[in-house]
């Protein structure tokens, strides 16, 4: 035996082509636009500098109106009628993601949230992070990861409702402000 001992090979971006072999029609649509139900789940990724992001990608799995989670098959094709739970989008020249999709309900009497995964140049692994919808403060007092946080720590996981029923929420992966992220 050898006393030689080998070191893991680190993890690797795949950017900043994410489009190739990533991209498929509709992949923001969740659900169509025109459904019952359908909002619009948008906002911008920074840097640690402050600066947006223009060539990141976002993943998101949620839970529909109900809280049922889908077990439908074919995330990757849209039948403007399929609830999948999941969508990708990537952020134009303006860091700016977003997705048409339904706010996830609370089967179980949970806080209702969005998974996020985030993928960008410079990470050698993605990012996971919650996106929490704002209006229930009891169950969002409640949740186990928002009450072991801080105030400004929580701020990072909760969207906020804009009058005309979207959710806007940013994403920053460093700095002032930093979005918390979860270890997996």
């Amino acid at each position: 035996m050898s006393d030689k001992v080998l070191v893991p090979t680190p993890g690797q971006t795949i950017g900043p082509f994410y489009a190739f072999g990533l991209k498929y029609d509709r992949m923001h649509q969740v659900v169509h636009p025109h459904s019952p139900g359908a909002i619009v789940l948008g906002g911008t990724v920074y840097d640690g500098a402050g600066d947006p992001i223009p060539d990141s990608m976002i993943e998101i799995w949620g839970a529909d109106t109900d809280g049922a989670i889908s077990h439908e098959r074919g995330a990757r094709w849209r039948d403007d009628h399929t609830f999948t739970g999941f969508g990708r989008s990537f952020t134009n020249d303006s860091g700016h993601y977003e997705f048409w999709t339904r706010n996830p309900g609370n089967a179980d009497g949970k806080a209702p949230f969005f998974a996020v995964a985030v993928f960008a140049r410079g990470l050698p692994d993605k990012l996971h992070t919650r996106i929490y919808l704002p209006e229930d403060e009891e169950l969002l007092a409640a949740d186990p990861l928002l009450s072991s946080l801080d105030e400004a720590e929580r701020a990072t996981l909760i969207a906020t409702r804009l009058p005309d029923g979207s959710l806007h929420h940013d994403i920053r992966l460093q700095g002032e402000k930093e979005t918390v992220f979860l270890a997996f």
